[in-house]
């Protein structure tokens, strides 16, 4: 379970920020924290679970429970990764020709 923890907490940060600093400065924790329970597994203490969900609400039931309820709007990083590589680019006309 707290490996777990450690893992969503990681992709989280890949997937929201630059890298440690930045998120470390984001959820109000030192960067050497975050480096420590990346690197040892150990679980993220409350206070800096809730620091994670008050900033990334969307990750909120995912972070918590490996679970997603897109319809409440609750995902995880590779589903935003999914949505974003399937946006629309502007050329797409909707129209073949038709």
């Amino acid at each position: 379970m707290s490996s777990e923890l450690a893992k969503r907490m990681r992709e989280i940060r890949e997937a929201e920020t630059s890298g440690r600093h930045e998120f470390s400065q984001l959820i109000g924790v030192a960067k050497k924290t975050v480096e420590s329970i990346e690197q040892s597994g150990r679980p993220p203490k409350g206070e800096m679970l809730e620091a994670i969900c008050m900033q990334w609400p969307k990750y909120s039931l995912w972070l918590m429970t490996g679970q997603v309820n897109e319809a409440a709007g609750q995902v995880s990083p590779e589903i935003e990764r999914t949505r974003d590589r399937l946006k629309p680019t502007g050329t797409d006309t909707g129209s073949r020709g038709e």
